[in-house]
């Protein structure tokens, strides 16, 4: 099998505009409505449609924007008002190949995992117990035929669900007929096997069921998180119990809408998933909250933790770029079921492209020299703190796994909490540790006990 590796450190898009700057691009027919505690949201002429999000949150069609926005702004029953914008165009990443003898791929041959029988899953580096995050040690402590199996949403550019390490861990909605053109569960999507694609929409503004790969990005993802293990084929994922749920919302210039990434949250925990992957971000907010309060509201309903990468503008070490002063979007939201990753090396070192803050970043996690599943069937390297979140997601699947019963809250408080302190991280990110597998499952462990 051809290999490839990767380089790549994808940063947030950058937007020289500051948040009420009137150069940020939006949506011209969407508008998001908030209504306060107890009211509901009245009709008004220049409501083409409108559609609840979740809670109080509307998002409503117009042709009419700007005076629709002025008359519900002076509404006493209207908690705020806020464009769709757009996260702003850019480049993304290209892959590089590189021959198999590099030093590039021979520095992981020292890692060799007797746990597994994937031929490649000596160049996983992040589950050793040195540097990485203990998994392969985690295992030898629970018995993965009694995890609960968890749904883990990866909101990126599509999953090659062909792949051969992927093919057998996607999730698979079986109240849906494939390919009927029905909405067999009438969860408004028709044929959402996999997940649904908001990139494409029918005639009707439907989101639709391609969920197919664009960029290798959303593959690389979600073999991190759950490529499968021990069937002698490519890596071994990090969690075992994992059924990976895709969701097409980042295009391949990175230009997301704020409407397409709160809908594939709603859909992702309406639809059972306790962990949401999101390795993108943008660094203009616009002063809209939109995204901040889906990840409140589905997180309080039905316990889905949004696990976000930090962002890879730093050049560490003598300057990191800290969240705190300079936000990163959604890492920056002020969540208490949002939890914020950087990113680490195979010597233990924070990543000199990561992003830090110690009030904005939760817990560190390997994010350098990754290797995991890409499109067509293959396998290569990445790096930037994109890898470093799905490390942790698969992290908290297994955790959720063995103890179902933990809270969204409860689940982020165990991974920040059961870290391998490192010294120099303290003044950096708020755990002042890396993510450890072996140490959060004992963490949970001792809450499930407490709590019974």
């Amino acid at each position: 099998m051809k290999k490839l590796s990767i380089c790549f450190l994808m940063s947030f898009t950058a937007v020289i505009a500051t948040a009420e700057a009137a150069g940020s691009r939006f949506h011209p027919n969407n508008l998001f409505v908030k209504m306060k505690s107890g009211q509901h949201l009245a009709k008004s002429q220049a409501m083409k449609s409108v559609k609840k999000i979740i809670g109080g949150l509307y998002l409503v069609k117009t042709n009419k924007l700007e005076a629709l926005k002025k008359e519900l702004s002076s509404d006493s029953s209207v908690e705020y008002v806020q464009n769709d914008f757009y996260a702003e165009k850019a480049a993304m990443p290209k892959l590089e190949v590189l021959e198999v003898s590099t030093l590039a791929m021979k520095r992981f041959t020292e890692f060799n995992f007797v746990s597994f029988n994937d031929p490649d899953a000596s160049k996983l580096w992040a589950f050793n117990s040195t540097a990485g995050m203990n998994v392969s040690d985690a295992y030898d402590i629970i018995s993965t035929s009694q995890s609960e199996p968890v749904i883990v949403a990866v909101v990126d550019t599509g999953v090659d669900h062909n792949h051969e390490d992927l093919k057998d861990i996607m999730w698979k909605n079986e109240k849906e007929i494939p390919r009927n053109g029905i909405d067999d569960d009438n969860n408004g999507y028709i044929d959402d096997i996999h997940g649904i694609n908001t990139l494409v929409r029918d005639s009707k503004g439907r989101a639709t069921m391609n969920t197919m790969a664009s960029h290798w990005h959303g593959t690389h993802v979600s073999g991190t998180i759950a490529a499968t293990q021990n069937n002698g084929i490519g890596i071994a994922g990090v969690a075992s119990n994992v059924k990976i749920m895709a969701i097409r919302t980042v295009p391949d210039d990175k230009d997301e809408l704020d409407s397409d990434i709160v809908e594939a949250y709603k859909y992702a925990a309406e639809n059972g998933a306790r962990v949401i992957n999101c390795s993108f971000g943008k660094e203009v907010n616009e002063g809209g909250m939109v995204v901040r309060d889906v990840i409140n509201e589905i997180g309080k309903k039905y316990n889905t933790l949004v696990i976000a990468s930090a962002g890879n503008d730093s050049m560490g070490p003598w300057s990191w770029h800290n969240n705190d002063s300079s936000p990163k979007y959604p890492a920056s939201f002020d969540s208490e079921t949002l939890l914020v990753i950087a990113s680490t090396t195979s010597s233990g070192s924070l990543s000199t492209f990561s992003n830090i803050g110690i009030n904005t970043v939760d817990v560190a996690a390997p994010g350098s020299n990754i290797y995991s599943t890409i499109n067509g069937g293959k396998y290569g390297m990445a790096s930037g703190t994109s890898m470093a979140s799905p490390n942790t997601s698969g992290v908290a699947a297994m955790v959720l796994g063995q103890f179902p019963n933990l809270t969204a809250k409860e689940l982020k408080a165990v991974l920040m909490k059961s870290v391998t302190p490192v010294a120099a991280f303290k003044s950096q990110i708020a755990s002042g540790g890396r993510v450890n597998m072996q140490n959060a499952l004992k963490k949970a462990a001792a809450l499930n006990r407490i709590s019974k």
